[in-house]
């Protein structure tokens, strides 16, 4: 008999394949991964270890995928009489052909151009001002806009109209050239993995900087109804070299009240509907400077990093990766399943901004710096942590880049009330708690990642 399964879409043999396999798996579904080349540097041996994990293996000739890459996996399933109960990707690139996919299987999602129009950051943020939902303003940067920008000397971010992985963002200063842009849009063509998301013209945009404490909220929608999963805080962020870095986010948040959470919650359902997200899961970030919450970006997938099981640790009943797949497998001629939403509300927030649980998450994530590594070590801490991943290995070669590289990460897991206590000290002891040595010229120092 022939199984039910899912398509999973992976950009280069990646894209968290090994998390959304395991979870086709523990529901009984076959996993079919459909991926472009992988890059040299992983090549037969990436290949070889997707192979061994999944029911079927589709693998393009390109770095990138395309809509006919999916209608051919779709067709060649399909014709051997499989049921393709859905297709996912947390790649944002692929955010758009997973719809197109679920779209040819009358999969309910969102449609293939909202998609598009959501990942254009400036029309977003242009929406949303139109709907009086942020007072933020925003246009697209070109010479003559930056030096008016420096010369009136406001506070103003800089970042790819469509981009992902803080590529090419960050504050701009005096210091910030028109050169110095087009180098980041050099780079961002050369770069293999991140192209068929930033595009072969990168375009910036200019937008006025929103300051307070960052957070993110990690949202299901349903057939129009938000659920909020999750709320991160954003306990350490670094603005340089091109980029912003996320070291650190705890979860529930530890400096909002409920009141001021709930009206998070409600400004979150304000912005799916002037957005017209009505199905998916986004991970939205924003920032609240005591008064009013400001948007960030809207991403239409599951968060990077520890989020999905950060979740999952919070509730210890599902990761936000599970509940997205849960949408998909679970509905029926595009409607919801009533079990599907009865969970998911379970372990979501209340309208009044009350967690689902009293548990709390913290992680760490560690940034890459450029040189060639030269050894990797994970130090112990208290209290122990529940997931330890190291990235990286010795002798791998980090190249100067506008983006994030990461290193490793590391999620602990315990009662909010003894995060509450000690969450001065964890984010003091976890800071080193994967320590990095590159090789350098003399005289050879060491350096914390």
């Amino acid at each position: 008999m022939k199984s039910d399964g899912v398509l999973i879409l992976s950009h280069c043999g990646f894209s968290f394949a090994e998390d959304l396999v395991a979870a086709c798996h523990a529901r009984g579904l076959d996993a079919w991964i459909l991926t472009s080349k992988p890059l040299p540097e992983h090549g037969a041996s990436r290949l070889a270890a997707l192979q061994g994990m999944v029911e079927e293996l589709f693998v393009t000739d390109a770095h990138e995928l395309s809509t006919r890459d999916v209608e051919n996996a779709i067709a060649s399933l399909r014709g051997r009489g499989f049921c393709i109960k859905g297709c996912i990707s947390v790649w944002e690139g692929y955010r758009a052909l997973m719809a197109y996919g679920n779209a040819l299987q009358s999969v309910a999602d969102l449609p293939w151009d909202r998609v598009e129009q959501l990942r254009d950051k400036l029309h977003v943020r242009l929406t949303l001002k139109d709907a009086g939902l942020t007072n933020v303003s925003a246009q697209t940067l070109t010479p003559a806009v930056l030096e008016a920008l420096k010369h009136d000397r406001g506070a103003y971010f800089v970042k790819p109209v469509r981009g992902i992985a803080s590529y090419g963002a960050f504050r701009l200063t005096q210091e910030t050239t028109w050169s110095a842009l087009e180098a980041v849009a050099s780079q961002a063509q050369k770069d293999t993995v991140y192209t068929s998301v930033l595009g072969t013209q990168l375009t910036f945009m200019a937008e006025e900087y929103i300051s307070g404490t960052e957070f993110s909220f990690e949202v299901l929608a349903v057939a129009g109804t938000p659920f909020v999963v999750g709320i991160h805080e954003k306990c350490q962020l670094t603005e340089g070299d091109g980029t912003v870095l996320e070291n650190s986010c705890t979860s529930p948040p530890s400096s909002l009240t409920g009141d001021q959470i709930a009206a998070g919650l409600s400004w979150i359902a304000s912005v799916l509907t002037c957005l017209k997200l009505d199905w998916g899961c986004f991970h939205i970030e924003a920032r609240f400077d005591g008064y009013r919450w400001g948007l960030i970006e809207v991403n239409p997938r599951v968060g990077g990093s520890l989020i999905s099981r950060s979740v999952l640790a919070l509730n210890g009943t599902a990761s936000l990766l599970d509940l997205w797949l849960d949408q998909l497998v679970f509905q029926s001629d595009g409607k919801p399943s009533p079990d599907y939403i009865r969970a998911v509300a379970e372990l979501s927030y209340s309208k009044e901004g009350v967690a689902p649980t009293d548990e709390a998450t913290f992680f760490r994530v560690y940034f890459a710096s450029p040189g060639r590594i030269e050894s990797i070590q994970v130090e112990p801490t208290e209290p122990a942590p529940v997931l330890t991943q190291v990235l990286l290995k010795e002798g791998d070669e980090i190249e100067p880049a506008a983006r994030e590289v990461f290193i490793g990460q590391i999620l602990w897991h315990m009662p909010r009330e003894q995060r509450d206590r000690d969450l001065t000290r964890l984010l003091a002891s976890s800071a080193t708690a994967i320590a990095v040595r590159y090789q350098a010229a003399e005289p050879r120092k060491d350096s914390r990642a």
